[in-house]
């Protein structure tokens, strides 16, 4: 079950937390996997890795929010059966205290870079007769979560771009669907505490930790089964979903 085999997959932001779980599992599953991400060392990494383990991967240095330059890796790539809009960025900040230029940094990569890699991937997947194609949302696209209002409106795009994808292609036999997480621990919350709390960061990590019902934050690879079976075969008969992975944030929390 969950097999890749003979699957090419493109998995942006493929070079940390998330993104390097997902690529990771694919390609243990028999997937071909292009990472396209900004940091070569750090894709190099995850290249290296999934060639240890006997499979296929290279690494493509390439800005999502540059469309031409996508459109090139596509082309190079050519046959795309699976990508996982994964990259993004995040921003902490209230309307009045959003800067134009930070609202319009997020909104180029977390909103115009997955259009252009959807712009570019159904291209190649109406060719070939189908794809899967997999959006990296966030529980901010459906509940208000605190200084995050650039952040909140990219993935409310995000979550809205996927049902627009999955309803206009649903008969080309192009699948699409988002994940919504809660709290993960990746290396970018380490950064972020280390960054915003010196000293406090133990404390700071159990309050997020709690803000979740579970108690504790999720994992890049439970985010990665997860976007594994959405990109199966035995999730064939699922389009136009959004994928919660929150510990009980959205529904238990009162």
């Amino acid at each position: 079950m969950f097999s890749l085999q003979n699957k090419t997959a493109i998995i942006t932001g493929g070079g940390s937390g998330i993104g390097r779980a997902i690529a990771q599992l694919f390609g243990k599953q028999g997937a071909t996997v292009h990472i396209l991400e900004l940091n070569e060392e750090a894709a190099s990494e995850v290249v290296d890795a999934i060639r240890a383990l006997g499979g296929k991967a290279q690494a493509h240095v390439c800005s999502i929010s540059e469309q031409e330059a996508v459109h090139a890796v596509f082309n190079k790539i050519g046959t795309v059966d699976i990508l996982v809009n994964n990259a993004g960025i995040a921003h902490i900040g209230k309307a009045d205290t959003t800067t134009e230029m930070d609202f319009d940094r997020v909104f180029q990569v977390n909103v115009k870079g997955t259009y252009n890699c959807i712009h570019a991937a159904v291209k190649q997947m109406l060719i070939n007769g189908g794809g899967v194609i997999l959006n990296m949302s966030s529980i901010a696209a459906v509940v208000g979560i605190a200084d995050r209002f650039a952040y909140s409106m990219s993935k409310g795009a995000v979550l809205a771009m996927t049902l627009s994808v999955a309803r206009d292609y649903v008969k080309n036999n192009i699948r699409c669907n988002c994940i919504s997480p809660a709290r993960v621990h990746t290396p970018f919350v380490d950064g972020f505490l280390a960054k915003n709390y010196p000293g406090n960061e133990a404390e700071m990590f159990a309050k997020l930790s709690a803000s979740q019902p579970v108690g504790r934050m999720g994992t890049p690879q439970e985010v990665a089964a997860l976007a594994l079976y959405l990109c199966s075969q035995e999730a064939g008969f699922v389009t136009g979903c959004d994928y919660p992975i929150d510990g009980g944030f959205i529904r238990l929390n009162n």
